[in-house]
C-alpha cells in the first residue's frame, strides 16, 4: 500500500482540525538592534493557507519566521496573533527547522511524545497519538528506532511529526527540506501537503526555491532589498502536472525577474 493511502486512511480516523491561526506583521522592522533586515513589512497569513515565503540568501526570510514564533521581537511595527499582540513563543506555533533537532538519545516515538509529555498528556494518550502521527508520516514500523538509525528523509519525517502531534494552529517551516537530494526532498513536499490535509493549521514555508514555493504555497511572499517586494497568489489544483501550465510557467518567471539573478 502506498504512503498516500495510509496517510488518507489514518487521516480519516483523527479528531476534528483546530482553527488555523492568523498570524502577521503590520509595518514591522525586523533583525536585531542596529542590525535590521527588513523594514515596513505588511505581511498576513490567514487561517488554513500555506503562505511560502521566497527570496535570496541573507534576505531576512528566518528572520521573519523567528519573529512570528515569537523568538524575535520586531524592533518596531506590530506582531500579530489573531489581532491579539504576539509577544513570545507559544504551544500553538510549531517550528521546523532544515536540521531534524531531533534527541539523539530518544527513539523516534519519544521524540514524538515530548512536546505532548510537556503538555501533561498521560503516557498511554502520548505514545497512541505518536504513533498514530508516525504512521501518517509513513515511519510505521519505525518507532523504536533512534535517529542515527534513520535516513535524512525518515527524520525530517519525525520532525515533522513532532510539530503536527501537539495540533498546532501555526506551522513555522525554516527551509526543512533543503538538505534532501531531490527525490527526497519531492517525496517530502508531496509528504507535507498530504499530511497537512485536514489538519486546519496555518503554514508559513520559508523556502530558497521558487518551484518548491509555487508547488507548497497558496500565495508565495517576495523578500528582497531588505522589504516584501510583493505577494503572488499560486493558481490551483496542487499538482505535480501544473508547473508545465502557461499561467503557472508565467507566474514562476514573474517571481525570477522580481527576485532577481541570485534566486535558482
Amino acid at each position: 500500500m502506498s504512503t498516500e493511502t495510509d496517510i488518507s486512511t489514518t487521516a480519516s480516523r483523527t479528531d476534528l482540525p483546530t482553527p488555523g491561526a492568523r498570524i502577521g506583521l503590520t509595518d514591522a522592522e525586523l533583525g536585531r538592534p542596529g542590525a535590521a533586515v527588513l523594514h515596513g513589512v505588511d505581511l498576513e497569513a490567514a487561517p488554513g493557507e500555506i503562505l511560502t515565503v521566497v527570496g535570496p540568501s541573507g534576505c531576512g526570510k528566518s528572520t521573519l519566521l523567528r519573529t512570528l514564533a515569537g523568538l524575535l521581537p520586531a524592533l518596531a511595527g506590530q506582531v500579530t496573533q489573531d489581532g491579539r499582540p504576539l509577544t513570545g513563543p507559544g504551544a500553538d506555533r510549531a517550528l521546523v527547522f532544515q536540521e531534524d533537532a531531533l534527541l539523539p538519545w530518544r527513539t523516534a516515538r519519544a521524540n514524538v511524545e515530548l512536546p505532548l509529555a510537556i503538555r501533561g498528556l498521560g503516557r498511554a494518550e502520548r505514545r497512541a497519538t505518536a504513533e498514530q502521527w508516525l504512521e501518517r508520516v509513513g515511519l510505521a514500523g519505525l518507532e523504536r528506532q533512534l535517529p542515527h538509525r534513520l535516513s535524512g528523509g525518515q527524520r525530517q519525517r519525525v520532525q515533522l511529526a513532532r510539530a503536527l502531534a501537539g495540533q498546532p494552529r501555526a506551522v513555522l517551516m525554516d527551509e526543512p527540506f533543503g538538505a534532501l537530494d531531490a527525490q527526497t526532498r519531492a517525496g517530502m513536499q508531496q509528504l507535507l501537503v498530504e499530511v497537512l490535509r485536514g489538519t486546519g493549521a496555518t503554514v508559513v514555508f520559508v523556502t530558497h526555491d521558487v518551484d518548491e514555493a509555487l508547488f507548497l504555497g497558496d500565495r508565495v511572499a517576495l523578500l528582497g532589498a531588505g522589504a516584501l517586494t510583493g505577494i503572488r497568489t499560486v493558481p490551483r489544483p496542487r499538482e505535480r502536472d501544473a508547473r508545465a501550465d502557461p499561467a503557472t510557467v508565467a507566474l514562476r518567471h514573474d517571481i525570477l525577474e522580481s527576485l532577481g539573478p541570485r534566486t535558482s
